[in-house]
């Protein structure tokens, strides 16, 4: 009779919903799937909760393989030594494989008063109470969004097309990933939205207070409503429970995915960095690095070596409202070219890529590893490469 092996998935995202419907391709795996919540979120939909437009939600139902087990709970300590899982509400879970894929939220402002007086909008509670205090606020309540990047862009355009008095305080260049042509036609957008773009370094915020936004600049915006989307982080989990990790926290693995610490704990998307050099974070990277990270274990039962990561890039979506979108073209290896799609087509092509991601997963699903095929990134090779012509001059 053959023995079971019991592989545990840390976070039902993007990466770990695809890692778990994956390892589903055999029989003699029992998947257990851990995530504080009972539904899958559509996190690149989460500007469009705080707008109105969409609940941000999928029945895991629609999206995860029948024989993966949910766990609906939060993981507070990984014991390496003992292969378990510790649980917020009591208890352990075992495992002879483990999938890290916690995903990301918002990064710490270190900004006096952000923390406590700032709405983020990184994840679902955070995003549902955001939206509840836009409700109650005045329509002509001032509202300042903080941050350049896709997410800062989408909110602020989703708000003011609604009608509402948007200042964008990007700290820096609008779209810091975008080609300047690109850039150019984001601006105008947001411009003919109403939206003021605030650029540079004199627009970086350095205190935020109940009414106020206060910039490098000297300048002090009113702001009812102050919504952070400033950066990214990573739960602790990896590093509180003693694994090694990158500066920001990432679990440090190598180029199958594999924990530097322990063969047996394998990471995907955000909260991965292979070989410290991570992917940008983002559903791209996830859907990718989910199956892989799953392919990882499925070999190393299989007594095979697993292969290293293939995943690359085709660019960013941006969508500016409900009825204009961008999207950025990019190298494989995540450089953003001149070219982009914008106007309708552009917010059509957002929306095809939000509902085709869900198909992804449901596809993958009912038919683990009917997606073997990724975007190759022939570049890491050559920094990977390059690394380890470098490192012995460096001691």
């Amino acid at each position: 009779m053959t023995e079971n092996t019991d592989v545990v998935v840390i976070g039902g995202g993007y990466a770990g919903v695809m890692a778990a419907n994956r390892l589903t391709k055999r029989d003699d795996v029992t998947v257990t799937l851990i995530n504080p919540r009972p539904n899958f979120v559509e996190r690149i939909r989460l500007h469009q909760l705080v707008g109105g437009s969409d609940d941000a939600v999928v029945d895991y139902r629609e999206v995860l393989g029948e024989g993966v087990r949910l766990v609906v709970d939060s993981a507070t300590r990984i014991d390496a030594a003992a292969r378990s899982v510790t649980m917020a509400t009591g208890g352990t879970v075992g495992y002879d494989y483990l999938i890290y894929a916690v995903g990301s939220g918002s990064a710490d402002p270190r900004v006096p008063g952000a923390a406590e007086l700032a709405y983020s909008i990184a994840d679902l509670e955070a995003a549902e109470r955001l939206r509840r205090v836009l409700e109650a606020a005045s329509a002509t309540a001032a509202v300042t969004v903080v941050g350049a990047g896709p997410t800062g862009i989408e909110t602020a355009a989703e708000l003011a097309e609604q009608g509402r008095r948007v200042t964008l305080a990007c700290g820096g260049p609008l779209g810091p990933y975008l080609h300047p042509r690109v850039r150019r036609s984001v601006a105008k957008r947001l411009a003919k939205l109403g939206v003021t773009v605030l650029e540079g370094a004199d627009a970086k915020v350095t205190a935020v207070t109940r009414d106020t936004v206060r910039l490098s600049g000297g300048h002090t915006l009113s702001s009812a409503v102050t919504i952070w989307t400033a950066g990214f982080g990573v739960p602790d989990l990896a590093a509180n429970s003693g694994l090694s990790t990158d500066t920001v926290g990432r679990l440090l693995t190598d180029e199958t995915l594999t924990s530097v610490d322990d063969e047996r704990i394998v990471a995907a998307g955000d909260s991965a960095a292979p070989s410290d050099l991570p992917f940008r974070m983002s559903c791209q990277a996830a859907v990718q690095l989910g199956p892989q990270a799953a392919e990882t274990v499925l070999s190393r039962l299989k007594g095979e070596q697993p292969a290293p990561i293939d995943a690359g890039f085709a660019g960013q979506c941006i969508s500016l409202g409900r009825r204009v979108g961008i999207f950025q073209f990019a190298s494989k290896d995540d450089t953003a070219n001149r070219y982009h799609l914008g106007g309708r087509p552009g917010a059509k092509l957002k929306e095809f890529v939000c509902k085709s991601t869900v198909r992804q997963l449901a596809n993958e699903a009912r038919n683990p590893g009917s997606r073997n095929v990724w975007l190759k990134d022939d570049k890491r090779r050559q920094l990977l490469q390059d690394r380890r012509v470098e490192a012995p001059a460096r001691h």
